[in-house]
């Protein structure tokens, strides 16, 4: 049981519930965020940009994401992400390379390994080897690199978030909640 209360959508107000309204399934990480009522819209803006508006691919982003929850212990987030990143194109392989920490796996291709051991020094380290920035930059621009870093930095407090508070896991959502972010001012 969280730690928490969650808010109700329905006892809520102004922007954050027109955010509910338009939202196709009320997640319970959105319904603890929303004790954050100056922090919510803005953190669901950036959010929705990562998911949506970013040049990095979405299966890259993904496997970010996933890389995310699972060095940071994060549940919630790996069961939502996982039926969204096979949605949009990940292979069961590289979900099970990353759950295992196998960035070397032959799932993997050179890029995303090099993706990968980025993502892992950044979560861990803060500063990322010469090595490993070198080799991010043979197959990623200089947008995609600070959209890689920004996503893990995103997941990496929602993980905060769910485990800290300790939220209740709701069923995987998939591309449901995914797909409504599309929609304008999702």
């Amino acid at each position: 049981m969280a730690r928490l209360p969650l808010i109700d959508p329905e006892t809520t107000s102004g922007d954050i519930r027109a955010s509910f309204d338009r939202m196709p399934v009320k997640l319970n990480i959105f319904r603890m965020m929303a004790h954050a009522e100056a922090n919510m819209i803005p953190a669901m803006r950036l959010g929705n940009s990562i998911l949506h508006k970013q040049k990095l691919s979405a299966v890259n982003r993904e496997l970010l994401i996933l890389q995310a929850a699972q060095l940071e212990g994060g549940a919630y987030e790996w069961r939502q992400h996982v039926p969204i990143a096979l949605g949009v194109g990940c292979a069961q392989g590289q979900i099970d390379a990353v759950e295992r920490a196998d960035y070397d796996s032959a799932a993997l291709s050179e890029a995303e390994r090099a993706l990968l051991n980025f993502g892992r020094e950044v979560v861990e380290n803060v500063r990322v080897a010469d090595a490993t920035f070198a080799a991010m930059r043979r197959h990623f621009s200089e947008q995609e690199i600070v959209e890689s870093i920004v996503a893990l930095g995103f997941y990496m407090m929602m993980a905060r978030l769910t485990e800290a508070t300790e939220t209740d896991l709701d069923p995987a959502a998939g591309m449901k909640v995914y797909d409504g972010g599309k929609k304008p001012g999702g």
